[in-house]
């Protein structure tokens, strides 16, 4: 199996990409194939809506994001992970996933599996991660991905106050997907 884990955090060793590593651990350790990409790190331009691509073909940007899209389309399951930005993704992760409209047709036919690996400062239990899962919910629908899992990570400011139970999560996520 391989999975593409597109990650959104333009921090390379917090809280988001930590759980990366324990999910790359869990999934290595049961045979499969992981490319992280970093895309807060990589040059990627915003979907321009100019509609060339016709939703089934290469976008017209000079940049990674063909490239990406590539890759996905070669894959098995998708990760999407992100730090909480305003109660929403990344805008890295969001450009990212905005792209995917050149390829909507290819994407939504392999009926990816999917997850989602997301870290937050706030703990509160009732909104923090409200309206990201209905996000989530709405994209996984649109293009045909198979939900395998989700982990929402709450109390997450730091690592080092990160609670252990979301390592175990990502880990078993990447054993599990």
């Amino acid at each position: 199996m391989k999975i593409v884990v597109l990650s959104g955090s333009p921090h390379k060793k917090g809280t988001s990409n930590t759980l990366v590593e324990e999910f790359v651990k869990g999934a290595s350790e049961s045979g499969k194939e992981v490319e992280v990409i970093d895309l807060a790190h990589i040059n990627i331009n915003p979907c321009m809506g100019c509609d060339a691509c016709g939703m089934n073909g290469n976008c017209i940007q000079k940049d990674k994001g063909n490239e990406i899209l590539e890759k996905i389309l070669k894959s098995d399951a998708i990760v999407f992970t992100s730090p909480v930005y305003y109660y929403n993704v990344s805008s890295q992760l969001k450009m990212m996933i905005d792209r995917f409209y050149a390829r909507t047709m290819q994407i939504t036919n392999k009926n990816l599996k999917a997850a989602v690996i997301m870290t937050a400062w706030n703990s509160d239990e009732n909104w923090t991660y409200g309206a990201i899962d209905k996000y989530f919910d709405i994209l996984f629908e649109y293009m045909h991905f198979k939900d395998s899992g989700r982990i929402y990570g709450k109390g997450c400011g730091t690592v080092s106050m990160m609670p252990k139970k979301y390592y175990e999560e990502a880990y078993k996520l990447g054993k599990e997907i």
